[in-house]
């Protein structure tokens, strides 16, 4: 655990204020990923139902219509997710920025790569969209080809964001990493993405028996040979088996979560999705083996518990997350917190004459020591701590206790953020510089 700690990066803060609050923004974060992975969903299982069904479609034409239909659905439910996917981006940008970036620049040509790899899986899938009807006989094999890797490619653009998203949480694996397939060994990469999949196949399921299901679908025009009863049913059977599956693969990815983020809150959560999957799956089970004239009664009451499914789950991320990070960004704070006072006593010094070079070699006094505390300590006022009449009055005749504060400090009191540790500068000058603050603050006390 030592060694991990030693070898963390604890970079320093950007001294930047956000446009709005914290909490506005980790609630946007939440809402905005949770509609624009709906259409990620959509747009991942539709590919894989596209092929799957052109595929049985070149033994029964049925299935090549149904095929062709879903494909339609493919290229606007891609762009609604590119577009809702700039708001969480812009948002985990601003909130999480040293961790997202860091894990970025981490995984390198694999995150350099999505803006392509999108590019030429849009260009395929509107390929195989507008060739279904030209590219028949002997090139259908080569439309199916199509089909294939414009979906491996909507397969592997996620699991690129999966990875970085999973990796940003985990700063002390980062000295490990040194590409993107070194970090798939961090976290529990492959349980979440397994999750995420039949997640999609799930959603996509439930969506297309709405879709198809819905009285004002002219289904004899555009699917003839299929019942409407019977594509709902067809669809509701997929949202069934794989809302199953994710039953198992959400243990598998519980159990495989690193400890770090693991908190009674993020139990509840998953508690409450898997009573509300259960509840779906009875639905589920009850519309399938309703009468033709009786499918679909349930279906709005289906996509209200999804919904509170996905809620769970996105919340239980975010919850995950806050807790992993937690001990991190407490020690990017008090990095942060040095830093500006290691620059503001350099700024000082270099006002009062003391030239870079001159530094070391001019006598060491407390004065020029307590350059050190000046960002937060002042000797009448509060700055970002205590002042030295104050601390006078805590430390009277006791420089020691001074001295023992700073080399390991603690927090007594929240009004203040936590004081960095100051250790590094050696009991010579935790000596003097406590003596000086015991002077200058003994001084401000009489004066009062």
């Amino acid at each position: 655990m030592i060694l991990a700690l030693m070898q963390t990066p604890v970079p320093r803060d950007i001294d930047l204020p956000l446009p709005v609050g914290d909490f506005e923004l980790k609630l946007l974060l939440v809402v905005l990923f949770l509609v624009h992975i709906f259409f990620v969903n959509l747009m991942v299982g539709g590919s894989l139902l596209s092929v799957f069904f052109e595929i049985l479609g070149l033994s029964a034409g049925r299935y090549d219509k149904l095929a062709k239909k879903i494909t339609e659905t493919i290229t606007v439910n891609k762009s609604l997710a590119v577009v809702l996917g700039v708001g969480p981006l812009l948002c985990i940008n601003l909130v999480y920025t040293l961790h997202f970036y860091s894990a970025n620049s981490l995984t390198g040509y694999a995150w350099i790569s999505i803006v392509p790899l999108v590019a030429l899986a849009f260009l395929l899938a509107y390929i195989h969209k507008y060739t279904w009807e030209i590219w028949t006989g002997t090139k259908k094999q080569l439309h199916v080809l199509v089909g294939v890797f414009s979906g491996l490619l909507f397969l592997f653009v996620p699991f690129i964001f999966l990875s970085n998203a999973n990796l940003m949480l985990f700063p002390g694996e980062w000295h490990k990493v040194t590409g993107f397939f070194s970090s798939l060994r961090v976290g529990n990469v492959f349980p979440r993405y397994f999750h995420f999949l039949s997640a999609s196949l799930a959603l996509t399921g439930l969506f297309l028996a709405g879709w198809f299901g819905r009285k004002r679908y002219p289904v004899e025009k555009y699917l003839p040979g299929f019942p409407r009863a019977e594509l709902r049913r067809l669809f509701y059977r997929i949202a069934f088996y794989l809302t199953l599956a994710q039953l198992a693969f959400g243990p598998l990815l519980l159990f495989t979560l690193p400890f770090e983020g693991l908190s009674r809150e993020l139990f509840l959560l998953i508690l409450l999705g898997i009573l509300i999957a259960v509840a779906v799956l009875l639905a589920l089970r009850w519309e399938i083996r309703s009468p033709d004239e009786k499918i679909g009664r349930l279906y709005i009451g289906i996509c209200f518990l999804f919904s509170l499914i996905v809620l769970a789950m996105g919340t239980g991320r975010h919850v995950y997350r806050e807790v992993s990070l937690a001990e991190h960004k407490k020690l990017v704070e008090e990095a942060s917190i040095d830093f500006r006072a290691l620059e503001t006593a350099t700024r000082l010094s270099i006002e009062a004459g003391y030239g870079a070079g001159e530094a070391v070699t001019v006598e060491l006094t407390g004065e020029r020591v307590f350059l050190n505390c000046a960002a937060c300590h002042a000797v009448d006022r509060v700055l970002a701590g205590p002042s030295l009449e104050e601390i006078y009055f805590l430390y009277d005749g006791d420089p020691k206790g001074i001295a023992d504060w700073a080399r390991a400090p603690g927090r007594k009191r929240t009004e203040f953020a936590p004081m960095p540790a100051f250790a590094h500068l050696g009991d010579e000058k935790l000596r003097l510089v406590a003596d000086y603050i015991l002077e200058k603050g003994g001084e401000a006390a009489l004066n009062q």
